[in-house]
């Protein structure tokens, strides 16, 4: 066989096993069922299912096509050379170089090998220890993540916000949609230490502040985290804080409470009990869908007590004084611009962390 076969070959036989890996032909069946569901205009009558199915079809067509489409290329490739026209040689090499190049960044997609990796992200973020400027920056990595969202295509739809008093946020719960999102996010889950003098003392001190980042795959199908309606307290309360005059009176606001493990989701950020609902309980099967992973359970009823992310998971540190440095605790990774890490560059943390779990898996 001829180089230039054996190449063509060699790019038949990686994208035929990435297929396998990613189980694309899987996912191409599901993308067709959802095109399908939301063909049908009387889908629409259930708004908040309808635009969770247009969601999950997005972030499907973002996985599957650029692998059916260079699969088809390989194809054409293969089929035109058996032809055996010596005076398209030239050209054939150009395409498959091309095709190599495409090959190699698509290959970052086998990295995603959890059992959610391809769903999109929930992220809530908590201010710890540190009082103002703990807030202010969990504002800040409120920041980084919605930057590097914009930056990576993803789009983000905001749950609950809760503002600090003084300045930055006590909370933040917002879903982030697109390829891989989960894949991608999930190596930000724990704490995140920021040392730096403080701009909100007059002494001007050297100040270290806490922020918790929990992660979690955003399960929209209910039959994908099956919860038992009797393991499940719901109260129902009046909400506070910005919103208008409707929010404020009625009993919109809804707290959820799985009595098995002892998580609780309270929602309060839309006008509608109904919808507060919804929100709580996507957030709920979440939570136990990541909890899942971390006990390696086998299904929600053999869940211990205990939450999703804990404050003692320290992770990453943000050091802004006395040197600048932005290092990862787990992957030893590390950036020495804060600002630019700041602003969304989280990439590289990213891969290390995804690199180093596909190497702990080899072992």
């Amino acid at each position: 066989m001829q180089p230039l076969e054996k190449r063509v070959q060699s790019l038949k036989d990686d994208v035929a096993t990435a297929y396998e890996q990613l189980s694309i032909d899987a996912k191409a069946k599901q993308l067709s069922v959802l095109d399908d569901e939301l063909a049908v205009p009387e889908v629409w009558n259930n708004p908040s299912d309808a635009q969770a199915k247009s969601k999950q079809q997005s972030a499907l067509g973002a996985i599957v096509q650029p692998w059916q489409t260079l699969r088809a290329q390989v194809d054409d490739i293969v089929e035109l050379m058996s032809f055996g026209d010596d005076s398209l040689r030239t050209e054939f090499e150009g395409q498959i170089e091309a095709l190599e190049r495409e090959l190699t960044s698509r290959k970052k997609d086998l990295l995603f090998s959890g059992k959610y990796d391809d769903h999109n992200a929930i992220i809530r973020i908590s201010a710890g220890v540190g009082g103002t400027d703990a807030q202010d920056f969990a504002e800040m990595l409120e920041r980084m993540y919605l930057r590097w969202a914009e930056n990576s295509g993803m789009s983000v739809t905001q749950d609950e916000r809760s503002t600090g008093e003084e300045a930055g946020i006590k909370t933040s719960v917002f879903e982030v949609s697109g390829p891989y999102a989960y894949g991608r996010l999930r190596s930000e889950n724990g704490v995140h230490r920021l040392v730096r003098l403080s701009p909100f003392n007059s002494d001007n001190l050297r100040q270290t502040s806490f922020a918790l980042i929990e992660v979690l795959p955003q399960i929209d199908a209910p039959e994908e985290v099956e919860i038992d309606d009797k393991d499940l307290k719901i109260d129902v309360y009046r909400a506070g804080g910005h919103g208008g005059q409707s929010v404020n009176t009625t009993d919109s606001a809804v707290r959820v409470t799985h009595e098995p493990t002892g998580i609780v989701v309270a929602i309060q950020n839309e006008r509608s009990q109904l919808q507060n609902k919804e929100t709580a309980m996507k957030i709920l099967r979440s939570k136990l869908a990541h909890l899942q992973i971390e006990q390696h359970a086998e299904s929600i009823a053999d869940l211990r007590a205990g939450e999703s992310a804990n404050w003692g998971s320290q992770i990453r540190n943000y050091v802004l004084h006395p040197y600048t440095l932005v290092k990862d605790t787990r992957t030893k990774y590390e950036e020495k611009d804060p600002t630019s890490v700041l602003g969304g560059k989280i990439d590289g943390f990213m891969n290390a962390y995804l690199e180093a779990h596909m190497t702990e898996k080899d072992k």
